[in-house]
């Protein structure tokens, strides 16, 4: 689907599902993540859930990371297709730990970044975050992305109500 300088991005599919596993299944790494599946088949459920088709209204769309050098999966991307008249979408990374701090995040979400505003002329692309996740607020601010709200204790996670931080940027912005 997309191509960077050293990745290859394309739609999960079940053939995935032991790599995706392998780096989704650490709860240490992930632990902002929303989802971090206990067993192999968590993640087959997951990659069958996955939409057949990339840009339809009001629907989460995963994608893998794939380092070219390696054909390696190193992570995966979701794209949320937030609202129905489909200008506006909600992004996510996560990378294997053995791939984070080296550029990875930052290169293959701006190719998918750029992808939605140029080809699928997407509005605005927004990112939801806990505020102690300090490399993804990072990323965010590398990409160009405002923040653009602070909810405190909005979200009930893991047992606990925990803030919220909205980061976007619009088309219009987008370099």
């Amino acid at each position: 689907m997309l191509e960077t300088k050293r990745t290859f991005i394309r739609p999960i599919n079940q053939e995935d599902a032991k790599a995706v596993f392998n780096y989704r299944s650490d709860s240490k790494t992930n632990q902002f993540q929303g989802w971090i599946p206990k067993t192999l088949e968590d993640v087959n459920e997951f990659i069958y859930k996955n939409p057949a088709e990339f840009n339809v209204p009001e629907t989460w769309f995963q994608l893998v990371i794939i380092e070219t050098n390696s054909d390696k999966i190193i992570g995966d991307i979701g794209v949320h297709f937030s609202d129905e008249r489909n200008l506006q979408c909600e992004i996510g990374c996560t990378l294997n730990k053995a791939y984070q701090k080296k550029g990875f995040a930052s290169e293959t979400l701006q190719a998918v970044i750029d992808h939605l505003f140029t080809r699928l002329e997407k509005h605005r692309v927004f990112a939801s975050l806990d505020p102690k996740n300090e490399s993804s607020v990072n990323l965010m601010e590398r990409l160009g992305f405002r923040k653009e709200a602070h909810f405190k204790r909005s979200l009930w996670f893991r047992g606990k109500w925990v803030d919220d931080l909205v980061f976007a940027i619009l088309k219009s912005e987008w370099k």
